[in-house]
């Protein structure tokens, strides 16, 4: 019989066996689910462990607990519908800025309470914001990541308290602080690497450890949860005024994300025409010392709407997608790859270090063989789909050492696109130097179309 995979029932009969055997997590690599599943269990254990060395918190300690805890979840209340979108823009677990409240806790409380107050307090994040978009096994992995890096630090906080208050220097509640977010920081980061790398087999730095600004977000939450348990200690009421500058950072962070997604292609990840066109110019206004030319391709992916006339438009846009990927593939962080519009994309190829024209040329021929090498496989009602022989045409702008417009780039790399198109397409062909241009009568330069979808 079949089953239904989102709530186990079959057809005309639930039984629990099926409703368990139908949970997402099953569908993760065993290796994965055993490292998940040892995590999950280490912070149980430790966590009792900590409740147990200390049973029985002051009064001033459970008026602590009780304000981080409450303080928390108005936060999630009020900061719910920006959490919402932010949410629905990454699609993937991000800084939450809970840190603020989980950190301070630390600060003030025993390691076991503190990991109370840190379970206490993301739960709540999910159940409001994100329980629809994320599994339930993945929030539980999220959770005991955060909370085993409560404990870490607070285990380390209340060792480096001992210890430096034993000599004779200032500072000791700051540098216990600095050593506690530093520890936070790692554990936390180790353990969500560690996840990564087992679940893909690896992967880029930034894959594993997250976005640069992303990082500094969690920072400054930490610091601010610093700053928030010392105001704790000196007046629980004060705390109070740490809500309006959170609320204010959490919109902030918003406004970033929106930035960003308004500068993405919906299809294929890749920037957008605008944002394309305006990271281009600045690039090619910086001068690098050492740096060899750069160049500009425009390339056109040959029969594109045979793909959409045979397979229909969703297929295509997986088409489009996997190309996208084979761009990325070929280039460096640093090159900048873009979407015009239908099946046109365009690279700022950044300059090779004792690089030249050929060394150019020879990246664009890389990018069309890897294209042409190109198999995506698409589901359909009748069975698995693959689609292969594709082939993109490639246009390429050479800039002529340090200056050169980007449309006067643009112009050569299109002209010489459709001199590969003529030659018989799946063809690099590279366009003359900006000099040997003749000037347009209009003062214009035209630019290829931009699809506005």
């Amino acid at each position: 019989m079949t089953i239904d995979t989102v709530d186990g029932r079959e057809r005309g009969r639930w039984s629990p066996r099926s409703a368990v055997a139908a949970w997402p997590v099953w569908q993760m690599p065993g290796r994965l689910l055993g490292s998940v599943v040892v995590v999950e269990l280490t912070m149980v254990l430790l966590v009792t462990l900590g409740l147990i060395a200390r049973p029985v918190l002051t009064d001033s300690e459970l008026t602590y607990a009780v304000v981080l805890s409450v303080l928390g979840i108005v936060h999630t209340e009020l900061a719910r519908d920006v959490e919402r979108v932010r949410w629905r823009i990454t699609g993937n677990l991000h800084v939450d800025l809970t840190s603020v409240w989980i950190f301070a806790a630390v600060v003030v409380l025993p390691a076991g309470y503190a990991a109370l107050v840190a379970l206490l307090v993301h739960s709540y994040l999910w159940l409001r914001s994100a329980r629809t978009r994320a599994p339930l096994h993945r929030q539980l992995f999220s959770t005991a990541t955060i909370t085993l890096s409560c404990l870490a630090a607070s285990s380390v906080m209340t060792q480096v308290e001992t210890v430096v208050g034993a000599l004779p220097v200032r500072g000791v509640e700051l540098i216990a602080i600095v050593v506690a977010i530093l520890v936070f920081i790692t554990v936390n980061s180790a353990l969500v690497a560690g996840a990564i790398a087992v679940s893909t087999g690896g992967g880029t730095p930034g894959d594993l450890l997250g976005e640069w600004d992303e990082n500094l977000l969690e920072l400054a939450a930490l610091s601010l949860g610093g700053l928030t348990g010392l105001v704790v200690l000196v007046n629980p009421w004060l705390v109070l005024l740490v809500l309006p500058p959170l609320l204010v950072l959490h919109r902030a962070v918003l406004v970033r994300h929106l930035q960003e997604a308004a500068s993405i292609d919906g299809k294929t990840g890749l920037l957008n025409a605008a944002a394309w066109h305006t990271k281009a110019e600045r690039a090619l206004q910086r001068v690098v010392r050492g740096e060899g030319p750069r160049a500009v391709l425009v390339l056109d992916l040959d029969h594109f709407k045979v793909v959409n006339d045979t397979h229909g438009h969703l297929a295509g846009d997986q088409v489009l997608a996997a190309v996208a990927d084979a761009l990325r593939s070929e280039v460096r962080d640093r090159d900048l790859v873009g979407r015009f519009g239908g099946e046109e994309f365009v690279v700022l190829l950044a300059g090779l270090q004792g690089g030249c024209a050929a060394d150019l040329e020879a990246v664009a021929d890389r990018i069309r063989r890897r294209v042409a090498a190109l198999r995506v496989e698409l589901p359909t009602p009748d069975g698995p789909l693959t689609i292969a022989g594709l082939s993109v045409s490639v246009g390429v702008a050479v800039q002529p050492g340090a200056g050169g417009e980007l449309r006067s780039l643009l112009q050569i790399a299109d002209t010489a696109l459709y001199a590969a198109k003529r030659a018989g397409r799946n063809a690099v062909r590279m366009g003359p130097a900006p000099a040997d241009l003749p000037a347009p009568l209009d003062g214009e330069i035209p630019l290829p179309a931009v699809d506005a979808q």
